[in-house]
């Protein structure tokens, strides 16, 4: 038995994966791929494989599969595990049972569990005689309703050992609003987001049927093809923003910027403050946002602590509905100024940045501002046509980023009519 054997089942584009799990080097590993990715296959055989090498090292861990509804597990997760089980030549090694149903490894008689989170309460009292879940894998995790709800089950499970695998195995939903594809963008550093399609498994796994399948859908629709084979997130069509890229911009990269914008959004009474620190390329068009101020309750002398070291003197763009704010950032020797608003500013300084090449945001510097540009949608009525306009709500830093760059809009003309 080794993790050799391993290495010959899955698809060879999950290795760095394996070795990445091998080291200990994260907790939660997010599988995200398309239709016939390997993804469910790699977590059944590495659960499986992980017990049994626990076991000859003697250590007692147990795994625990869960899926939104119970009654799915059957004939997907528990079939799945019975075939990576055999896969590894050890079927005569596992007892399967199925009231309740879980698998368990007759030398040592550690279990793999299974359940539906359609119950939550049970899942906050599950234990096992022995050992502990090191070994977690949530199936479709898409189909649940948040992160809250993961969070919950974790905070059950993740207790009584001090190494944990969880896994999370997902189709990416087409929206860049679902929870899950914004989850899977935050940077965390016990958390690795590892993507796959049916491009990357040998064809002869896969079979000519689903190939054909596959290449008719690519010619025939190749915006499902792309959702549904590559597991791309192609967008439900009222997205604002297409052109947003979220990735890190180290400090050496920001060392570099020399078109330094700043802008802010004042607060109103719950509504957050919100400061914006951005770098704008004019020649290649692109704008980067990486430095942010959220926070609600915030006064304007504790605002003007926090720029000043930051700034210096630099020009800040604000909001104009505040002169008194304004005035009073003055006199706490900032260089501030109100945008300069007009007939259509909101709608224009919009498109604006939608006409941009790329908005660059770092989500670790700028989570509140990552999070409403990647969901900031059209809303539509009660046919499903998109209303006229652009929503007036969690738009806090985009109204920020619009006063920053309120000079290079009136620079360049661009028309969107």
């Amino acid at each position: 038995m080794g993790w050799d054997r391993l290495r010959e089942t899955i698809a060879p584009s999950f290795l760095p994966l394996l070795e990445d799990m091998e080291n200990g080097a994260h907790i939660h590993y997010w599988l995200a791929g398309g239709r016939g990715s390997a993804k469910s296959s790699f977590a059944a055989l590495t659960m499986a494989e992980g017990i049994m090498q626990d076991a000859a090292q003697g250590t007692h861990s147990c795994g625990i599969v869960l899926r939104r509804y119970g009654n799915t597990l059957r004939e997907s997760v528990f079939a799945q595990l019975i075939w990576a089980i055999d896969q590894l030549g050890e079927i005569e090694n596992w007892q399967a049972a199925v009231s309740p149903m879980a698998l368990t490894y007759r030398p040592t008689g550690q279990k793999i569990l299974f359940r539906g989170l359609d119950d939550p309460m049970k899942i906050k009292s599950i234990k096992v005689s022995e050992g502990w879940f090191k070994y977690i894998w949530y199936e479709e995790a898409s189909e649940l309703e948040d992160m809250e709800s993961i969070r919950n089950v974790n905070q059950s499970l993740l207790r009584g050992g001090e190494v944990f695998q969880v896994l999370y195995s997902y189709n990416p939903p087409k929206s860049s609003r679902h929870w899950i594809n914004q989850t899977t963008v935050m940077p965390r550093p016990d958390t690795l987001v590892h993507h796959s399609t049916y491009l990357d498994v040998p064809r002869e796994w896969l079979g000519e049927p689903f190939l054909a399948e596959a290449e008719h859908l690519k010619t025939a629709r190749p915006e499902a093809y792309a959702h549904e084979y590559l597991g791309e997130v192609t967008g439900t069509g009222s997205e604002v923003f297409c052109n947003v890229t979220l990735r890190p911009i180290p400090p050496e990269e920001s060392a570099r910027f020399d078109q330094i914008r700043n802008g802010i959004d004042w607060g109103y009474a719950a509504d957050p403050f919100h400061f914006a620190r951005c770098h704008y390329d004019r020649t290649r068009r692109r704008l980067y946002i990486f430095y942010e101020i959220h926070k609600v309750r915030l006064s304007n002398r504790a605002a003007a602590a926090l720029l000043a070291p930051l700034v210096g003197r630099e020009l800040i763009t604000c909001d104009s509905a505040e002169p008194k704010s304004i005035d009073e950032m003055k006199g706490y020797g900032l260089r501030v100024r109100g945008a300069r608003k007009g007939p259509d500013s909101v709608e224009y300084g919009i498109k604006w940045l939608q006409d941009l090449e790329e908005i660059i945001i770092d989500p670790a510097l700028c989570p509140e501002t990552a999070r409403e540009f990647t969901r900031y949608e059209l809303d539509r009525d009660r046919d499903g046509n998109f209303k006229a306009g652009f929503p007036d709500r969690e738009n806090h830093s985009i109204d920020a980023v619009r006063y920053a760059c309120e000079g290079d809009m009136t620079r360049g003309a661009v028309s969107f009519t």
